[in-house]
């Protein structure tokens, strides 16, 4: 099986049915139509996401919210060390030099 499927494109073949409350339905089907989605297309986005993270795409814990902190604090510090090692390695870059690799003009 392709370990990169995209749920969005891949054909839709096969039927998933479940029974909800009607009133939690109701309740999501406006949570996600004020972003655009369809339930379908809000089941198909958390279908996607468990995918891309091989697992729930969130943790189911009381602590939820601590983890996401320790995780995106954890990101955030790889991403500045890769930075800081690209720097030592490649040079730094002024900031008339980053302004204009990103397309930033005076102002």
């Amino acid at each position: 099986m392709d370990s990169n499927i995209n749920v969005l494109n891949a054909p839709k073949t096969a039927t998933f049915q479940m029974r909800i409350n009607p009133e939690v339905k109701r309740r999501a089907e406006a949570v996600y139509a004020s972003q655009g989605l369809s339930l379908t297309d809000a089941i198909n986005v958390f279908i996607q996401q468990s995918l891309n993270e091989n697992g729930l795409p969130f943790l189911v814990s009381p602590e939820n919210a601590e983890f996401m902190k320790a995780k995106a604090m954890r990101r955030l510090l790889e991403e500045t060390q890769k930075g800081w090692d690209s720097a030592e390695k490649d040079g730094w870059l002024t900031l008339e030099e980053a302004e204009g690799q990103l397309g930033i003009a005076d102002a």
